[in-house]
């Protein structure tokens, strides 16, 4: 059996624990601030109303339960990973391998901070699942599959590394791709310039007092100028990818990835995934008093703060200039700092 612990009770959280569970070889267990809301089992079910009922080993919020894991994956945002790295280190053994499902948040530049040099790691480059919670504790949504997965590993040897790939292809039952560089997971054209794009186009103009009438879809009310201003970020992230150890490819293009070739077709493209349909932008306020942004959502809490600063930080660490992302970066500060 493997032992799998799943750190945090967000939506990848729900459904990965419950996916995982439900197959035979793993065992299952969360480390969670609110244990006592969880059930023993979660159940996760698809688009196709496939259903997945995992039995969990255990759920608790003592961090000691990852001394019997051989894998501990953080699902996590960028603001919790220190604290919980913190709280677990004391526990790891170093045959241990310590992951996220999100890379783009900084994990691998904390983890190198903070854990032992021989404890293996690593990082997803895009998460495995689209994933909602359901209720909490209890049951999620698992809304997209991914053809193939991309992983970075560090800190074992690449026997390991490739062994390791092949453990996570059956439990995630996809093609897993090995990449050469924690680069290639922890810079990223998806959430950090996806979802930036689209937010610094819908309130750019926004000031305190600003209220609309209505709550917009994120993606199903894509606009060219969204689908522009994610373009043009991308150019400069794939520019600065080329000055780094990154593999030539190993970061698709937005264009390519979506199977776009202009602004509309992206923007077309993007409006139509059944996924993302549903998904609202992240407003607070009611259609009788109007609607502003919320700050709280991890649009900003994760996003810029974060997604985003890793890209900014790298480029001038290279002394590379990215404008259009700098723009977009500096709107998305200023309107979190005048939040709180």
């Amino acid at each position: 059996m493997t032992n799998i612990c799943i750190c945090g009770g967000g939506s990848l959280g729900h459904t990965i624990s419950g996916y995982v569970a439900s197959k035979e070889d793993y065992n299952v267990s969360v480390l969670t601030r609110l244990p006592e809301k969880w059930s023993q089992a979660i159940d996760v079910t698809d688009l196709d109303g496939l259903r997945y009922h995992g039995e969990l080993l255990c759920v608790t919020d003592n961090p000691a339960v990852v001394s019997d894991a051989d894998i501990v994956l953080l699902c996590l945002p960028g603001y919790a990973i220190t604290d919980v790295l913190n709280q677990i280190r004391p526990y790891l053994r170093n045959t241990t391998f310590v992951g996220s499902v999100v890379s783009s948040t900084g994990f691998f530049f904390m983890a190198n901070q903070l854990l032992p040099a021989d404890i293996p790691i690593f990082g997803f480059q895009r998460v495995p699942f689209i994933a909602r919670t359901k209720e909490y504790g209890k049951s999620a949504y698992l809304l997209g599959y991914k053809p193939s997965l991309s992983v970075a590993i560090e800190n074992t040897s690449n026997d390991k590394k490739r062994d390791f790939a092949l453990l996570l292809e059956r439990m995630f039952q996809v093609p897993v791709k090995l990449l050469g560089s924690h680069y290639e997971v922890s810079l990223t054209n998806s959430n950090p310039l996806l979802h930036t794009s689209r937010i610094y186009t819908l309130w750019k103009e926004w000031k305190p007092g600003i209220r609309y009438d209505s709550c917009p879809s994120f993606y199903a009310d894509w606009t060219i100028e969204a689908a522009h201003y994610y373009i043009e970020m991308d150019r400069e992230f794939q520019a600065l990818l080329k000055l780094l150890p990154v593999a030539e490819g190993a970061i698709p293009n937005v264009l390519d990835y979506y199977e776009s070739h202009d602004e509309q077709s992206l923007r077309d493209k993007l409006a139509s995934i059944p996924a993302f349909k549903n998904i609202m932008a992240p407003m607070i306020g009611n259609d009788d008093d109007g609607y502003e942004p919320d700050f709280n959502s991890r649009y900003f809490t994760e996003d810029f703060p974060y997604g985003l600063y890793s890209i900014v930080k790298v480029a001038r660490e290279m002394n590379y200039t990215t404008p259009v992302i700098d723009d977009v970066y500096g709107w998305g500060m200023e309107m979190i700092a005048q939040s709180q």
